[in-house]
């Protein structure tokens, strides 16, 4: 390379070095947007909802929360993954939609295409049934129930890939049983066709779920986790139910598209620890069945890539295929 070539590049990288400084010093200069990549009511939607304005506080800009439901979350994730990378757009997702549905569809993104920013909350699963429908009092009824008629007795969950669905599949092979297992576009709609009569149970995302359970409109039969929920003290969890080596929880957290410069990271991850610090946020997740787990994007990252590496090995043996 000669001298003048050389100083060409020296000279654009160092340009590029200093907007890139200044794109961070100026951030945020416009209001940013919270992709949730399900419908309105599901878990995300609830998470991303309950932290805009904590966060809107703290950054000095609207925080603006946009639902774009479709293909399992790959429709909100590729938005985000083909949006500017200044930290403006950014997708509030658990790690499945990430790694898992690109191993069961094709995808226009893989988790490269992203970066963390932080995890935000977990939250515990629940089996739900519709309140009037007699059929379940427990959850043991219903266990005997799918036993007694496999493949007809219908399940629903928020979505292909989602961490719920992922967990029903891993409950089959647990339990031994076998689910007429029904994706929707997110929690929500399937409670209102559970609500309607159209599926006989729904796994779901307490912070989803409460409101129809607090309502009564809804039955809680069990939950995933090793431990009883402080929120439905008084429903089993699936071990207690005989299900002794299975368990499952989801995880929400928020990415920035791919080459987000670390300086806004940095600045975004702040933000969102400050907002899950506030008493009111992490009250409302309590009451919704969610807890604040504030990260670094390092831990954030490390538990993406976890997931990936576990999602891999599903896909190799043969148990992430679409439905």
């Amino acid at each position: 390379m000669n001298r003048k070539n050389w100083m060409t590049k020296t000279v654009g990288l160092v340009f590029a070095v200093l907007a890139t400084v200044a794109s961070a010093q100026s951030f945020p200069s416009k209001p940013i947007t919270l992709i949730v990549p399900f419908a309105s009511g599901g878990n995300l939607d609830v998470v991303a909802r309950t932290l805009a304005p904590a966060m809107e506080r703290v950054l000095g800009q609207a925080v603006v929360v946009d639902n774009k439901a479709g293909a399992g979350g790959a429709l909100g994730a590729t938005l985000v993954a083909r949006a500017p990378a200044d930290g403006h757009t950014l997708l509030v997702s658990t790690p499945n939609a990430l790694v898992v549905l690109p191993q069961m569809t094709k995808t226009s993104y893989k988790l490269d295409n992203f970066q963390p920013v932080g995890l935000a909350a977990t939250t515990a699963l629940v089996i739900v049934v519709k309140s009037t429908d007699t059929r379940f009092k427990d959850i043991a009824a219903l266990l005997d129930y799918i036993r007694a008629n496999p493949g007809k007795s219908s399940m629903g969950h928020a979505g292909l890939g989602t961490t719920n669905h992922v967990a029903l599949m891993q409950m089959e092979d647990a339990a031994r049983f076998k689910l007429n297992i029904i994706p929707y576009k997110g929690g929500a709609p399937a409670l209102v066709d559970l609500i309607g009569g159209q599926v006989d149970a729904v796994l779901d995302q307490l912070s989803s779920s409460a409101p129809h359970i607090q309502s009564g409109a809804l039955r809680a039969l069990a939950v995933l986790s090793r431990e009883r929920d402080p929120a439905l003290p008084n429903v089993p969890t699936l071990r207690e139910a005989g299900l002794v080596d299975f368990e499952a929880t989801t995880a929400a957290g928020l990415l920035a598209p791919a080459g987000t410069p670390v300086a806004i990271i940095e600045a975004l991850n702040a933000a969102l620890r400050k907002a899950l610090a506030e008493e009111a946020v992490r009250t409302r997740l309590a009451v919704v069945g969610s807890v604040a787990r504030p990260s670094s994007a390092q831990e954030f990252g490390q538990l993406l890539a976890q997931e990936d590496s576990r999602a891999q090995a599903l896909a190799k043996a043969g148990k992430l295929k679409a439905d």
